[in-house]
């Protein structure tokens, strides 16, 4: 890796880094890389972080770097799960400006430029990210999705309890940020729904805005995230890690908790933060009091095997 750094810095800089997260990813990482290389601008590097697939990922990915120096892949001695991928390539990113792709998805060629301006027209956003299309595995367009996270507010707090009522498949997390930005967070831990907490505590640091043009397609299908078994998202998130009791509920709270108290802000926007998750406790109580009982029961059975 020393060495490829060293060749970075022989030539200028480019001011993007598309990170590409992938895992036995060969049935549409080539849509996916032809996507990206085809934006309207060309400032920019493609960084593969395999996950030691058993695929034709490597053999696809080592094809496309060939062929265009912007492409550059990396093979991860083992599988690291997808947090621990997503954040690796954030912290290889040498670059201003950050975002994340997934093996699956298509970029429409302006995307980075549409993201990339709003970035410079606005200094206190942190993250911009344009609308979305669903497609199917075919690339078949299925309908646009409202993501509803379009935050310009100018109070973190405001930001950051919108974000928690409107996000739903969190489709923000693939738009353009600022790459210290991104790393004053955690990243994206080893559990699951960490996409949620890692912007959420994101919205904390500065805006998060929509681009009105339909530039991100999402694919849908049979072997997505979203098609996974809760057993199989687990896995996906950390891989052949013997499985514990969590408390998805319980685990948010208390990691939204972390990220407001690290937060660069105000005494009293912490204090509005903290009453207000206290609020969305109380308010979820049963919820919370069901994962307590649920956990406790299984702990119970799996000391009886």
């Amino acid at each position: 890796m020393e060495a490829r750094r060293a060749t970075v810095t022989t030539r200028s800089v480019p001011r993007i880094t598309v990170g590409v997260p992938v895992y036995n990813g060969q049935r549409f990482l080539a849509w996916t890389l032809d996507s990206l290389l085809n934006q309207t601008i060309r400032d920019f590097v493609v960084l593969v972080g395999d996950n030691a697939s058993t695929d034709q990922t490597p053999a696809i990915a080592q094809a496309y770097a060939a062929r265009d120096h912007r492409v550059r892949y990396v093979r991860h001695p083992r599988n690291l799960g997808a947090a621990a991928n997503y954040s690796r390539l954030c912290d290889m990113a040498e670059t201003e400006f950050f975002r994340w792709s997934a093996a699956d998805d298509c970029a429409e060629p302006r995307f980075l430029e549409a993201c990339l301006e709003g970035l410079e027209r606005d200094p206190q956003a942190v993250l911009v990210y344009p609308r979305i299309m669903t497609i199917d595995a075919e690339g078949q367009p299925l309908g646009e999705y409202e993501e509803g996270l379009h935050l310009p507010h100018a109070r973190p707090s405001d930001r950051f309890f919108t974000l928690l009522q409107n996000i739903r498949l969190c489709n923000a997390l693939y738009g353009l940020g600022r790459t210290e930005a991104f790393r004053r967070t955690r990243l994206l831990g080893s559990y699951l729904g960490s996409d949620i907490v890692f912007q959420a505590e994101l919205s904390l640091y500065g805006k998060i805005l929509e681009v009105p043009e339909t530039l991100l397609l999402r694919r849908m299908h049979a072997d997505s995230f979203t098609s996974m078994t809760l057993a199989q998202q687990r896995e996906f998130y950390s891989p052949g890690r013997r499985q514990r009791v969590e408390m998805y509920r319980w685990r948010h709270l208390a990691e939204h908790i972390r990220s407001i108290v690290r937060a660069p802000i105000s005494v009293t926007e912490r204090g509005r933060l903290l009453a207000g998750l206290a609020r969305r406790a109380v308010w979820g109580r049963d919820v919370f009091l069901r994962e307590i009982i649920s956990a406790a029961r299984t702990l119970v059975a799996r000391s009886g095997t």
